[in-house]
């Protein structure tokens, strides 16, 4: 069961490689639409000015737009949208008082470090973060309209526009159109694609595109905690049923997504254990969700008689998953998810991380700001802006970032140029604008250097449309570009007391945190069972969450893994070494849900020992993450040490009879004696 991050690619091969997403028809026309209508408008007005700053409003909202249910969607774009115009409003008002270099410099960097604090709480105080720098610059130096203070409404303006027409139209439209029935249907494809798998060379990959998938839902689906709230007396008739329908929609779909996640664990067991199931079994998930797409319906499990716990698990998941698409109840077996905690924003916010972030943007920030006060740059706002740009700390390394921002925008602005030797006239110029705009997110999806290539000539559009540039102050772009990112690696990366470390390996230590948490609640599992517990007081009850939770955290340290691998040295040497663990914990994670079903369905008692063995192994292995000492050695090459350690793992099925644990222990064992002081 290799993994496609084993593979012997050089680091730069990694980091030109794009990925191939699905083309976003939907997104893609309705960037065009909210880039092209404002534009259009403030032309017809003669009110280009006021149109520029809607049309800015418009991409800032389609950087953020997603194929998601319409209160995320409106609060996603509204959080990142709002966090701009507030910048635009600061920026603004700086230019209109006049301010000289120095307040601007003081007042740019203040306003990124809250920009970096937020945006280390998370993917959308990211977006919001970065937004609220990048429009702060902006505003400090673009033309000011009339007035002054309209750059800020306008911009919320162009944004509402591209939440309008995301909004669904007329009657409510059919299953297959719902974003979260969408997804998981998507996550049931998956699965069926994993089951077909088992056994084969591709099982591991696709396991991590199931875990990715039902990512996705849980995030479309916010929390499925499902505790009965007090209702409240309904207006009239309409309004009851209607609330009534939608709330019977969204506790089906939490019952399906549990349902979901049930098979997930067994079918992650038999992963482990080397144990095909029928192709007709393989199939089921498959049809489920064809069903989730059409509204519901029966599906039939085949009578396969299984033969091994996971086996069974897999069957009982099965057809409990049926039946909560056919709409019937059953019963899971699963707690419901905590709720979430409304004092996390804040405490992140707040934490020595997010600060550690912030002081990382508002020194660079403070370093371009010095810059261009000495030098005579035509648009001393371009540097902050990039440099806010390219500290977006969701999008993977700095190193590529700030290599790939350089390289896009030399190309960006070549197409600029290619474009504006055709023609000036300010219709064309809309129309490439909304084409350029367009593209902004397939190209986001694929690589962020196309990303920028496509950005830059949006942007330099935006200006010549405004007035404030021509082509041949073009090009002085691609220095300030270079500038910002040679800033950005300077004092952001090489000086910055941040080593590549402070990024993988606390990664590392929550996924191994949480599968530990994981395999405790399975213990637990185990005492109640032996001390006759009933079924609906276990604690053990709750532990699909967390292997949710456990799933989840891999996902993220194996992506940080992965993006190691695609810097220079050091940081991709120190991914290599990471690497093997990051499988090893994934394959525990396989183990520690086969030694569920044997729990449950084996009848056999584990040795408290083995538990211990694993235990004891976790604790070596995050101390190792902890004290900055991965487990392979330097001079053992990515390549060499997966193989080694696919190697120690058995390529034979596992025998039910004998304790999943146990196995586990010995792979985990095996990996930790590797280390260079071991």
């Amino acid at each position: 069961m290799s993994s496609p991050d084993a593979s012997p690619s050089p680091w730069w091969a990694r980091a030109v490689r794009p990925a191939r997403p699905p083309v976003p028809v939907a997104l893609m026309v309705r960037a065009a639409l909210g880039m092209a209508v404002p534009l259009a408008v403030g032309l017809l007005a003669h009110r280009l000015d006021l149109g520029v700053f809607a049309g800015l409003g418009a991409m800032h909202a389609t950087m953020n737009d997603r194929v998601e249910p319409g209160g995320l969607r409106a609060a996603r774009i509204g959080t990142a949208v709002l966090a701009s115009a507030v910048g635009m409003l600061i920026g603004t008002a700086l230019q209109h008082a006049g301010a000289d270099g120095l307040v601007l410099g003081v007042a740019l960097t203040s306003t990124a470090f809250a920009s970096g604090a937020l945006s280390a709480t998370g993917p959308r105080g990211s977006a919001a973060g970065m937004l609220l720098s990048v429009s702060a610059a902006l505003g400090s130096g673009m033309p000011l309209p009339q007035p002054w203070w309209a750059a800020a409404p306008m911009l919320l303006a162009g944004a509402a526009f591209v939440v309008l027409l995301g909004l669904p139209a007329g009657a409510p439209s059919r299953p297959a159109a719902d974003p979260r029935n969408r997804a998981l249907a998507a996550a049931y494809d998956a699965l069926g694609r994993t089951l077909a798998d088992l056994g084969g060379p591709r099982a591991a990959a696709s396991r991590q595109v199931l875990t990715a998938r039902l990512n996705q839902f849980q995030d479309l689906l916010g929390t499925t905690h499902r505790t009965p709230r007090p209702p409240r007396p309904p207006r009239n008739r309409w309004s009851r049923g209607t609330r009534k329908d939608r709330q019977d929609r969204q506790d089906r779909r939490a019952r399906m997504y549990e349902a979901a996640l049930a098979a997930t664990e067994a079918a992650t067991g038999l992963l482990w254990a080397r144990r095909p199931v029928p192709p007709e079994v393989a199939e089921v998930p498959n049809r489920l969700a064809a069903a989730v797409r059409q509204g519901g319906g029966e599906v039939a499990v085949p009578d396969w008689r299984p033969d091994t716990p996971s086996r069974q698990a897999l069957d009982v998941a099965l057809r409990a998953a049926a039946d909560t698409v056919a709409g019937r109840d059953t019963r899971l077996g699963t707690a419901p998810a905590p709720p979430p905690d409304p004092w996390r924003l804040r405490a992140r916010l707040l934490s020595r991380g997010s600060v550690r972030y912030g002081l990382r943007v508002a020194l660079c920030i403070a370093v371009g700001s010095a810059v261009t006060a000495n030098f005579p740059l035509s648009k001393s706002y371009w540097v902050p802006m990039t440099i806010a740009f390219v500290l977006k700390p969701d999008l993977g390394s700095v190193f590529l970032r700030a290599v790939s921002r350089s390289v896009g925008t030399v190309l960006g602005v070549a197409v600029t140029a290619a474009l504006l030797l055709a023609t000036t006239d300010e219709w064309a110029l809309t129309a490439m604008a909304a084409g350029c705009v367009a593209l902004l997110p397939y190209a986001t999806a694929a690589h962020y250097g196309l990303n920028t290539v496509v950005m830059t000539p949006m942007a330099l559009i935006l200006l010549q449309l405004g007035g404030q540039s021509s082509a041949a102050e073009f090009w002085p772009r691609v220095l300030d570009t270079v500038l910002a990112s040679g800033i950005v690696l300077l004092f952001g990366y090489l000086l910055w007391p941040e080593r590549p470390r402070h990024r993988i390996e606390p990664e590392l230590v929550g996924a191994a945190t949480a599968l530990r948490a994981y395999l405790d609640a399975v213990a637990e599992d185990t005492a109640a069972e032996n001390t006759d517990i009933g079924t609906a007081t276990r604690p053990g009850s709750a532990q699909v969450w967390l292997r949710r939770t456990a799933y989840r955290s891999l996902a993220d340290a194996r992506q940080e893994v992965r993006q190691g691998l695609s810097e220079p040295p050091p940081t991709g040497r120190l991914a290599e070494r990471w690497l093997p663990a990051t499988a090893a914990l994934e394959r525990l994670g396989g183990a520690v849900a086969a030694f569920a079903a044997q729990i449950r369905y084996g009848g056999r008692v584990p040795d408290p020992a083995e538990v211990d063995r694993v235990r004891r192994a976790l604790d070596e292995l995050t101390a190792a993450a902890r004290a900055h000492r991965p487990p392979t050695a330097p001079a053992v090459p990515a390549a060499q040490a997966a193989a080694a350690h696919r190697a120690a793992s058995p390529t034979t099925p596992h025998d039910p009879t004998r304790s999943a644990l146990g196995r586990a222990a010995e792979e985990l064992e095996t990996l930790l004696r590797t280390r260079p002081d071991g």
